[in-house]
């Protein structure tokens, strides 16, 4: 069977880094506070010249380069975001154009935190399907454009960023030893938007609007639908905690990811943690902590690795990967 296996892998962050101890003097907190809340140390925010397209040209070049490819090489551009450049066209494209590709195609995808799950298993389905050879996933956000920077329990949890992969199409055996997309579970449930919203959009308020989120109503829910998502996925491909190398979740909170890997039974020393260097960066998180842990010399080919995210919406999903 035909397997979607990654090539190369890229990232790419704002120049500015803000520190915990740089919201002291716009809302009542404090670094203790915030690290003993989250595990968030520092997050990086984007300059008037840094945007969801450019950050996401620069992920995509570092994964191209990693692969060995050029934008010639590429069929299909997905680009999960929540922070478009524009309502349209897809920041997927404007990131197309930028690269000089003027073949194949583009879209961008939207299941907020979840969206760059999403976008692999997506990715994966076209080149099951035969669609595309060579898809280039791209996770990139500008969050700290919807924050309201008045409202404490938002503003500090949130970062910029991006990242990204390059999937091609591969012969495999059919078995758990393949490399490449093994096993995916996606989830949704809109009863619970108003837990984790932005008030504005172009068909309600015609403005952008700023984020907002009931933490508790958050965190209540999150465990549990991380862990049945993932245990599904476990289902579908045959195997347990145990057969995992690396854990690499969605990165909100360092309390989420504790529990869930507790609740999973997945190892401490598995799991790829990077909330204390970026915050949330929403479709951004997963693909960044997957650049660290590359770079690192930790996930290494062959390795199984699970990604794991959920988001507004609620979105949640997972996709079991052999590297």
């Amino acid at each position: 069977m035909i397997r979607s296996v990654v090539r190369g892998n890229g990232a790419a962050l704002p120049r500015r880094i803000m520190k915990n101890a740089d919201f002291e003097g716009m809302v009542e907190t404090s670094d203790e506070w915030i690290v003993q809340r989250t595990g968030i140390r520092q997050r990086h925010v984007a300059a008037d010249d840094e945007t969801t397209a450019s950050l996401g040209e620069a992920a995509a070049r570092a994964a191209l380069d990693s692969a060995g490819m050029t934008p010639a090489d590429i069929d299909l551009i997905i680009l999960a975001t929540s922070t478009p450049n524009n309502t349209f066209p897809a920041t997927a494209v404007e990131i197309q154009n930028r690269l000089g590709m003027h073949h194949g195609f583009a879209f961008d995808m939207q299941a907020v935190c979840s969206g760059f799950v999403y976008a692999v298993a997506t990715a994966d389905l076209y080149i099951r399907g035969g669609l595309a050879k060579r898809v280039l996933v791209i996770g990139s956000e500008t969050f700290s454009r919807i924050l309201d920077w008045s409202d404490r329990s938002t503003c500090v949890l949130f970062g910029d960023g991006a990242g990204a992969l390059v999937l091609e199409a591969e012969e495999g055996a059919g078995a758990i030893t393949d490399r490449g997309v093994l096993a995916a579970s996606l989830r949704s449930d809109g009863a619970h938007k108003d837990k984790l919203f932005v008030d504005g959009g172009p068909s309600t308020t015609g403005t952008v609007g700023h984020l907002r989120m009931e933490g508790r109503e958050v965190f209540k829910h999150a465990v549990g639908m991380i862990t049945d998502v993932i245990e599904a996925t476990f289902g579908e491909a045959g195997i347990t905690a145990q057969d995992l190398d690396w854990f690499v979740p969605h990165q909100a909170n360092k309390r989420i990811i504790d529990a869930s890997a507790k609740k999973l039974g997945i190892a401490e020393e598995k799991v790829v943690v990077t909330v204390d260097l970026h915050g949330n960066t929403s479709a951004a998180s997963v693909p960044l902590a997957l650049s660290v842990a590359v770079a690192d010399g930790r996930i290494k080919k062959g390795d199984l690795v699970l990604l794991e995210a959920m988001g507004g919406g609620f979105t949640w999903g997972a996709v079991l990967l052999r590297w």
